[in-house]
């Protein structure tokens, strides 16, 4: 009965290694199909910024030119072009998404998706945001644009547009780059950028950004978010973290307080904690430095016609001696009418 017993047992161990073994496999493969990048992290970070999202006002920056690596960040990008398309009637956010093989072969963080499975727009966006899905970035950026090629240069011509003019897009995911291809490339200003034109002229993006975790695949899986920052920072709402080794631990914030909205990014730390920290303190900062909100603006004035006083009316004031003349004359008629009744009577 024993030896029935441990054959099994010995077998799962077995099979449990062989599935180890290959994952390791594949991990070392992946690592050595990676292009060869400059480590550009740093302690305590590689470039930040904190900027007032009403405005555009730069409120503390050290190092917010420096070029890095803003690995999943970029999935910012692609929000901006969805809903962008959505706005613009290209597509509806209920549309059925159908997933490729290249989307179902994605690693890094992702949702595992299977080739030929369909999913609402919207379902990836929620994965691309919460879960930082690389294979549903994929499927989206193919929805939209065909290829994932295309998409990119749709990526790089939004940033120019916004004036991003630091950010160079290599890809729809944010990942360490493959053999013969280049890195994202950022700076702390140019995310500020992308994170104020979502907060301000896409405030539905922070339906995704916010949300801390969320069913995916019927509720059979769970997505949760890695922003840290959302439930150990009043007001926070978004937006998005990114980290790969080379490019250390990157985060775009936003919060919103007491009718203010600030937003801070932390590029490239080397300490997932430092850069948490970091981020706090920016935020705090850009509230103590930012501009009270203006006063809101009065309602339309109502086009109320100016009631006219009506005149009053002076009582009419008889004069004195007439007065006294109306009262002799009105005796003497009731004394001679009086008079001449009595005569009548004994007539």
């Amino acid at each position: 009965m024993r030896q029935f017993h441990s054959m099994p047992t010995a077998r799962l161990r077995a099979a449990a290694g062989s599935a180890a073994a290959a994952l390791l496999a594949s991990a070392i493969a992946a690592q050595a199909a990676r292009a060869p990048i400059a480590d550009l992290s740093a302690d305590p970070y590689r470039g930040a910024i904190v900027i007032d999202a009403a405005t555009g006002a730069t409120l503390f920056e050290d190092n917010a030119d420096a070029a890095a690596y803003p690995a999943s960040i970029v999935k910012l990008m692609d929000l901006l072009i969805v809903l962008e398309k959505a706005r613009q009637g290209g597509l509806r956010l209920g549309d059925q998404v159908r997933v490729s093989a290249a989307a179902s072969r994605m690693g890094g963080s992702q949702v595992y998706l299977k080739e030929g499975e369909v999913f609402s727009v919207e379902d990836l966006l929620y994965a691309l945001v919460i879960q930082s899905a690389n294979d549903a970035a994929v499927a989206l950026a193919e929805h939209v644009a065909g290829t994932t090629e295309a998409f990119v240069a749709l990526m790089n011509a939004h940033a120019r547009r916004l004036g991003m003019h630091s950010t160079v897009f290599a890809s729809v995911h944010g990942l360490p780059p493959a053999a013969g291809q280049k890195p994202d490339v950022s700076t702390a200003r140019d995310l500020a950028v992308l994170a104020r034109e979502l907060t301000r002229n896409y405030p539905q993006s922070l339906a995704y950004t916010s949300a801390p975790l969320r069913g995916f695949r019927n509720n059979t899986f769970e997505m949760r978010t890695h922003n840290r920052l959302l439930e150990e920072v009043p007001g926070c709402d978004g937006l998005k973290t990114g980290y790969f080794r080379a490019g250390g631990y990157s985060v775009a914030a936003s919060a919103a307080q007491d009718g203010r909205r600030v937003i801070a990014v932390v590029l490239g730390s080397r300490d997932r904690i430092v850069r948490e920290a970091r981020a706090k303190e920016l935020l705090a900062r850009g509230f103590l430095t930012a501009p009270p909100p203006p006063p809101p603006a009065p309602p339309p004035a109502a086009q109320v016609a100016e009631a006219k006083p009506e005149a009053t009316r002076t009582p009419r004031r008889w004069p004195r001696r007439l007065g006294i003349a109306a009262l002799v004359a009105g005796a003497v008629f009731v004394a001679t009418w009086l008079a001449t009744r009595r005569r009548l009577r004994y007539y």
